[in-house]
């Protein structure tokens, strides 16, 4: 039976049981913690000698993608005398911080990939930022709830001074759930989940869990109140649905996010979106420092020689004029006979049967994509559910608000369920420009990177191909942002976590955090809400219709004196490109180094040397990769800073 607060600190537990799991030197380290003294990060990489902080002779490296991880390398190295060239495909960077503007009514705001929360034990990222001397860009949010949508009351965390176990304590005693937790420390099994979760060790930790998912470990005898409340929407905020999610990763995440944190939870937004806040500074730091930085550029050829990378090749332009072919994956939940589909989120393909040619299905408006309507025309059409573009069957507009037809690609080859397309009109003069370094970083996300090897030529690393070939992309996430004439009452955090909606995983209340919607808001009296949903199921929400629904339909039930408001403005960002960590993904799973000695790995899919997540895991692993470099150069490396990297009772 499930015990109180008091029992399960003060009951006596059988001493076999707690030395069988705990061991003695892990009794001493929980009985030596000391609440009065802060745990200090821990340093994972410094150099005992005095080095030179500059290369010495003319060096050059070739960062491919310009998100955290590709931003952090190109920092470090160019901080360092080493000439950098940054590519970046899209024509904005920062990854999934990056920000694009939008078309609202007569006024145009920043539109993101969701807000991102910046934890206080992000200490590399924050290292970046104070280097950089933009602290002011960012804001405290002073707390962080978690609210349930039945079942419990909400969960409220606050910054602390206090690793575990006080920081359990502490919530023990915060909590108005802490009856609910389930969880029975003379139950041989409880006893050993809260061992897991309180003694996080790598790779000890893996061996026993990665491979396991996260819904098979907790479905045999597990706290029920313990996971509702806090295994099932921290691990979806990892990005992983439990049924995709290694139970060892889990573990790491747990132990970075709360019992190896002696910060808290609470953390910082920006002050305006993410590009102006954290990627334009890097980014000007990078060209203050010799950096060439190129964004729109499609990497169209790399070349190996002798296992290792001889040079790449690029060429301007979008995905819809560059002739540079790709690949993409068959969609079968929305694929009929009537008509295929190919890829997911809002880069979505069409295909008729028989045909030679796709159409892309991204609108040419804001980029939300388009739905297939039988009563649009003759042989129907497209149109987009998020501002109403609509499209013939042909991809030619129809009515507005977009300009431009939607883009058609060639089928060049099929290779059973997926297709190779090249833009149908490409631009065959633009020139392809060729790089060559004496380092190669390749920090695309795990789209990218699959594609960059599809891509090569000559001899690759076979090691490297079966690494790349084994990664896989989570479950898909979603963001709408809503814009209404109204504002209204909320107790709860500014960014608040959700548990227990078919979709939305949390609500952030944009008016509330960046000086641009605050201004919209006091301007207008109302309000900018946005909805994000971490990784849901595509069988559940097959179409962004059916999410934008879902989100507008649960919006409401979270907030109900919105019933009444009107939408002024509905944005949606749909995609499908965040890291998978699945059960039996650690052992194999690519590491910043490489057998290939002048590639280096970053991105947050990387396999890491310390506990981190989200944006510090990508910062991190970019600023590993430069080390690298700088070691093999003879230079001083950075400081890597990280949490304990082992929880206090190991075994």
């Amino acid at each position: 039976m499930s015990q109180s607060l008091e029992g399960l600190f003060a009951q006596t537990l059988a001493r076999r049981h707690v030395l069988k799991l705990f061991g003695v030197g892990g009794i001493a380290a929980l009985l030596s913690y000391s609440r009065l003294s802060k745990p200090q990060p821990t340093v994972f990489q410094q150099d005992r000698l005095a080095l030179p902080t500059q290369v010495g002779q003319p060096k050059t490296a070739v960062v491919i993608g310009g998100g955290l991880a590709g931003l952090a390398a190109a920092y470090e190295l160019s901080q360092r005398g080493v000439a950098v060239t940054l590519l970046e495909r899209s024509p904005q960077l920062g990854g999934k911080i990056a920000s694009w503007p939008i078309q609202v009514g007569d006024e145009s705001f920043m539109m993101e990939h969701g807000f991102h929360g910046f934890f206080p034990q992000y200490y590399n990222l924050f290292g970046l930022v104070n280097e950089l001397n933009i602290r002011q860009n960012f804001k405290s949010l002073d707390y962080y709830s978690l609210v349930y949508k039945e079942g419990y009351s909400p969960e409220v965390f606050r910054p602390s001074s206090s690793a575990f176990p006080w920081n359990v304590i502490d919530l023990a005693i915060s909590s108005s759930n802490r009856l609910k937790w389930g969880i029975n420390l003379t139950h041989l099994k409880h006893l050993q989940v809260f061992r897991e979760i309180t003694g996080f060790r790598n790779p000890q930790t893996y061996d026993r869990l990665d491979q396991l998912s996260v819904a098979e470990w907790v479905a045999d005898d597990f706290p029920q109140g313990l996971y509702d409340l806090y295994f099932l929407p921290f691990a979806k905020s990892s990005l992983n649905a439990p049924d995709r999610l290694s139970a060892g990763e889990l573990m790491q995440f747990f132990h970075f996010y709360f019992f190896g944190n002696p910060e808290g939870l609470a953390f910082n937004g920006t002050r305006q979106d993410m590009g102006r806040s954290l990627v334009d500074p890097m980014v000007e730091a990078i060209a203050a420092n010799g950096g060439q930085v190129l964004t729109g550029m499609t990497v169209s050829q790399v070349a190996w020689q002798s296992g290792q990378v001889a040079g790449v090749t690029y060429q301007a332009g979008s995905v819809a004029t560059n002739p540079v072919p790709f690949w993409v994956e068959r969609n079968p939940l929305l694929s009929s006979e009537t008509l295929e589909y190919f890829g997911a989120g809002d880069n979505l393909y069409s295909v008729a049967p028989g045909a030679t040619t796709a159409l892309s299905l991204t609108c040419t408006h804001q980029g939300c994509s388009v739905q297939r309507q039988v009563e649009l025309g003759t042989n129907g059409g497209y149109l987009c559910p998020c501002h109403g573009a609509a499209y013939a069957n042909n991809g030619e507009v129809l009515a507005g608000p977009a300009r431009e037809n939607l883009s058609a690609f060639t089928l060049l080859q099929r290779e059973g369920d997926r297709v190779q397309l090249i833009a149908a009109n490409a631009d065959s003069g633009a020139s392809a420009q060729h790089l060559t370094a004496d380092y190669y970083i390749m920090a695309a996300d795990i789209p990218g990177i699959k594609a960059l090897f599809a891509l090569s030529e000559g001899e690759v690393e076979p090691t490297l191909v079966s690494q790349v070939d084994q990664l896989q992309v989570a479950d898909p996430f979603a963001v709408a942002r809503f814009w209404l004439d109204r504002d209204f009452d909320w107790e709860h955090s500014w960014f608040t976590s959700l548990s227990g909606y078919r979709l939305t995983d949390s609500i952030t209340l944009y008016h509330r955090i960046q000086d641009d919607y605050i201004a919209w808001g006091e301007r207008t009296g109302g309000s900018v809400v946005e909805l994000h949903a971490y990784c849901y199921k595509e069988k559940d929400f097959p179409t962004q219709a059916d999410i934008l629904n879902t989100f507008e339909a649960e919006l409401y039930e979270i907030v109900p004196e919105l019933k009444a408001a009107t939408v002024l403005h509905r944005q949606l960002v749909n995609q499908k490109n965040f890291a998978g960590f699945p059960p039996g993904s650690f052992a194999n799973r690519p590491q910043t180094t490489t057998a290939a000695a002048n590639l280096l790995f970053a991105g947050d899919w990387v396999r890491m040397p310390f506990p981190c997540g989200l944006m510090e895991r990508a910062v991190s692993s970019g600023l590993l990769a430069a080390n690298a470099i700088l070691e093999r150069e003879g230079v001083q490396r950075r400081t890597i800073l990280s949490v304990d990297p082992e929880g206090v009772l190991k075994i």
